[in-house]
């Protein structure tokens, strides 16, 4: 039953969020893959990144817009857990009277 499919929900969800980004920067193309991937970093579980990025790479992320695979694709290692920014505030942590003023 393909309603049940988690991945296929993720797809739908995924594509909902390229359509509205693509809308916003539609002669920009570059600027929509970078915001789709920004929002798919700050508001999904890294466990549904994962899922997605799995199924486009395993080809049974069919239905997924162009627009999005290349996001996906291309900020891949962000995306990942334990990328780049993972966690995001890591580099905002200072030991206690560690900074440099004074």
């Amino acid at each position: 039953m393909q309603d049940h499919d988690p991945t296929a929900q993720l797809v739908k969800m995924a594509n909902q969020i390229g359509t509205f980004f693509q809308a916003q920067s539609p002669d920009n193309a570059t600027l929509a893959t970078d915001a789709i991937a920004a929002h798919l970093k700050s508001f999904w579980a890294p466990s549904m990144r994962v899922q997605l990025i799995r199924a486009l790479e395993g080809g049974t992320a069919t239905h997924l817009l162009p627009i999005v695979a290349s996001a996906v694709r291309s900020h891949r290692a962000n995306l990942l857990p334990g990328g780049p920014r993972e966690p995001a505030d890591r580099k905002e942590q200072f030991p206690q009277g560690g900074g440099d003023a004074g």
